[in-house]
């Protein structure tokens, strides 16, 4: 059970396994459960005091999203990114965003633009009062939402569901610094200045750009001594830059 302690108990009514399947996707992309834990369903719904129908359905989608792995003779657990898989991940998802981007400005109307505008606020805010990482990543991952519901792509959407979960899972495990929040939004909105201003391949390139960057930060991050700190704010200009000329994967 102390594997679980940091799991929180769902309260009773309806939509039981929506709301399991929240607390757990939360609590693995928040480390709460950490890679390689395993997901024992009867264990899981003693620990949230529900029954264990929506855990297993919880549990299910997890899998389906890439944020769990079914292993044979032993159940699920959470998922493990190595660097190799978290860097082939991000080119496909460079290109991936950026077409989401561009669909998305082209079916751009008054109240997706409104609910883009409200997440950024959103993100300042957990950021200005020191939310925790949490609370960034919810954000973070509410925008990048928007925009590929907004492609109306079922099949670009699906892929983007489950590569972005991964995604954030990869980097909380491999990569983490207190500038790359901050970065994150200033990239968001740029990809939505893009988009306000109506223009489709502006916005391909805008989010392209956030993922190249991503992979740089992560690329240079990586290809340092095990236990060396991150240079000055300046080395992540120096990223924005370098990225900048990067159209490609």
């Amino acid at each position: 059970m102390t594997a679980y302690s940091s799991v929180q108990r769902v309260a009773a009514g309806s939509l039981l396994a929506e709301r399991a399947y929240d607390e757990l996707r939360a609590a693995i992309l928040e480390n709460r459960l950490p890679p390689g834990t395993a997901l024992s369903v009867p264990a899981l719904a003693d620990r949230m005091s529900i029954s264990r129908s929506p855990v297993r359905e919880a549990v299910q989608r997890l899998i389906h999203d890439g944020l769990a792995t079914h292993v044979p003779h032993r159940g699920a657990e959470v998922s493990s990114v190595d660097i190799e898989d978290l860097r082939q991940l991000y080119v496909v998802r460079e290109s991936l965003e950026g077409l989401a981007a561009r669909l998305a400005t082209e079916r751009l109307d008054v109240a997706a633009l409104t609910r883009l505008e409200e997440i950024l606020a959103a993100h300042e805010r957990v950021l200005a009062e020191g939310g925790g990482e949490g609370a960034h990543i919810q954000q973070d991952m509410r925008f990048h939402q928007v925009i590929r519901n907004l492609s109306g792509n079922t099949h670009l959407i699906d892929i983007l569901d489950q590569l972005q979960g991964r995604a954030h899972l990869g980097l909380h495990t491999l990569w983490r610094h207190p500038h790359a929040p901050r970065l994150a939004l200033e990239e968001h909105r740029k990809v939505y200045e893009a988009m306000a201003a109506g223009d489709p391949d502006a916005a391909e390139r805008a989010a392209r750009n956030h993922v190249t960057r991503l992979r740089v930060r992560l690329s240079q991050a990586t290809e340092r001594a095990p236990g060396a700190e991150e240079g000055p704010t300046q080395r992540e200009h120096d990223d924005h830059r370098a990225a900048a000329t990067h159209r490609g994967p």
